[in-house]
């Protein structure tokens, strides 16, 4: 019976994140993890993770679900850096570099709060049956309920349901100005 002289225990293992093309994370997490399986790395590699939302959208009457990356342009790994490992990963198709300190410094492992925090909340999202964009229609009258503007009234302009916001004209000081609100900044009159 033979063991590999390499390998690694879990223990050294931290989670680092991995700038990527932004909109390119499905694609860029399928080249790190060939790349890992050609180069005989899954020691040192353990997970590759996108944390998604799923988003139900209400379209012409018709409710779609689909994932949105929850951190655009992020790749979570969990990893061993050690030896050639983050010279490797780097080198992939779509890898912009690790998140560190520096530009083009070492990688910064995450911290473990981080992490949970992180990973608790993909759980939650994938638990969850999505949010609902919006129940805002267009020339409504809504309240602002939360930051600069709590308390004033305005009128639905547009609604930015990719944004999770809507564009609201307040009157302030007598002008009519428009507003970019989150969802949760307002609620119906």
């Amino acid at each position: 019976m033979t063991t590999k002289a390499a390998k690694v225990d879990n223990s050294n293992k931290k989670w680092y994140v991995v700038r990527a093309i932004s909109g390119q994370e499905k694609k860029v997490k399928q080249y790190i993890e060939s790349e890992i399986v050609r180069l005989k790395m899954n020691d040192f590699v353990s997970q590759v993770l996108i944390p998604t939302e799923k988003v139900i959208q209400i379209r012409n009457g018709k409710k779609t679900t689909k994932e949105r990356s929850f951190y655009p342009g992020y790749i979570l790994i969990e990893a061993n850096l050690t030896g050639e490992v983050p010279h490797a990963i780097k080198n992939i198709t779509g890898v912009i570099g690790f998140l560190g300190e520096t530009k083009g410094g070492d990688p910064v492992p995450m911290r473990l709060s981080e992490v949970n925090r992180i990973l608790g909340k993909v759980d939650e999202l994938s638990e969850s049956e999505g949010t609902v964009t919006s129940n805002y229609i267009v020339g409504e009258s809504v309240k602002v309920i939360n930051g600069p503007f709590n308390g004033f009234n305005g009128i639905i302009e547009e609604i930015m349901d990719d944004k999770k916001k809507i564009k609201v004209t307040v009157k302030i000081f007598g002008r009519k100005t428009p507003v970019e609100l989150n969802f949760g900044e307002v609620e119906k009159e």
